[in-house]
This record gives structure tokens, sequence and C-alpha cells, in this order.
């Protein structure tokens, strides 16, 4: 760390970084606010979406028991070929975004397979999507929750470090050139006290001669 002037432009440019700083501060912290409310949303819909599946996961044990029959051969039956995934401006922070997915569905004889099969398909792609959309919902509370803490660092940089060291620098700066002022009007007084004395002791020299 450079070693502090003590000078009346060191002052100026002192009070010209403490003004910038007042001024990004707020900014900063209104940034910090938003993205805690977004990282809060992105939670509660990570929460929704993990509820989501997991009362989808009850319901295809509810409405398909026979699922537990090892015999069956269901393997394959449902695969999420592609998917589309887009970015979103949350707050100046790009998020992913799914749009859509797509499902193949393994060729099966309606005649060789049970009508509730049909079920199982729908109820397949549904799990596909919401296993989609948790990762995404994942990736978003990650990011939100990155960039928070990093906004957060810079606020917290500016109001405990930046600012107050600036206004400690300017005090300081301050009272070293008021001591310096008075000192020098000290020193003029004495000098001209002096020059007083010298001046009447000329003239006390005149009048004896």
């Amino acid at each position: 760390m450079s070693k502090l002037k003590l000078s009346k432009s060191s002052l100026q440019q002192e009070r010209n970084q403490l003004k910038l700083y007042q001024r990004t501060l707020p900014s900063l912290d209104l940034k910090r606010r938003q993205l805690t409310v977004e990282l809060n949303n992105a939670r509660r819909e990570l929460t929704e979406v993990e509820a989501g599946l997991e009362s989808l996961e009850a319901n295809i044990g509810e409405q398909l028991p026979m699922l537990a029959n090892e015999d069956l051969q269901l393997s394959g039956l449902v695969e999420m070929t592609d998917f589309e995934l887009v970015e979103e401006n949350v707050v100046g922070v790009r998020l992913p975004l799914l749009k859509r997915i797509h499902c193949e569905v393994a060729d099966y004889s309606l005649l060789a397979k049970p009508a509730w099969v049909d079920v199982l398909v729908e109820r397949l792609k549904d799990a596909a999507e919401l296993h989609a959309r948790l990762e995404v919902a994942r990736e978003r509370v990650r990011i939100l929750a990155y960039q928070e803490k990093r906004v957060t660092q810079r606020v917290n940089l500016f109001d405990k470090i930046l600012i107050p060291t600036a206004q400690r620098n300017i005090q300081r700066i301050q009272i070293y050139l008021g001591d310096a002022e008075r000192a020098a009007v000290v020193r003029s007084k004495l000098a001209k006290a002096k020059q007083a004395r010298q001046r009447a002791a000329l003239l006390g020299d005149g009048k004896s001669t």
C-alpha cells in the first residue's frame, strides 16, 4: 500500500474517491437486494420442481403398482433425445431457461404390451421433463448464489473498507494541513515580531547618535 501523501492535491484526490465510492455504493446495494430476491425465487422454484418430481414418482407408484413386477421389460421405453436451453437476463445475470425437451418412445406392440403402458409412457415423459427442469433450477440457484455473494463482497468492500478509509485519510490530511497552516501563521508572527524588534533597535541606535 502506497504511503498517504499529506498534501492539498492528495486531499482533493481522496475527496473525489470518496464521492465516487458514495455514488457507487447505493447501486451496488440495490443490485445485491435484487439478486437476493431472485435467489429466493430460484430456490422456491427449485423446491417446487423437487416436490413435483417426488409427487409424480409417488403418483406413478400408486397408479401403476404393477411396475413392481421384475419380469416386466420396460427399460429404454422413453428416452430424452433433445432439449432447448435459452438464456434470460435477470438483473444483469445470464441464467439458463429450459424451453422444451424432446423424448423418443421405443416401438412397442399394443398387443404385446398392456394398455397401462401408454399411461406409463406419458408419466415417463413428465418425469424426464421434470428431471431436466430440476438440473436447470439447480444451475440457476448456483449462479445466483455466486453472483449475490460476489456483489455482497463488493458492497462490504465499499461500505466497510473503501469509504471509511477515504474518510480517515481526509481527516488525517485536514489535521496535518491545519497544523501546518497554524504553524506557518505562528512563524509569520514570530518573523514579524523579530523584524519589528530589529527596526526598533535600529531606530534606537540612530537616536543615540
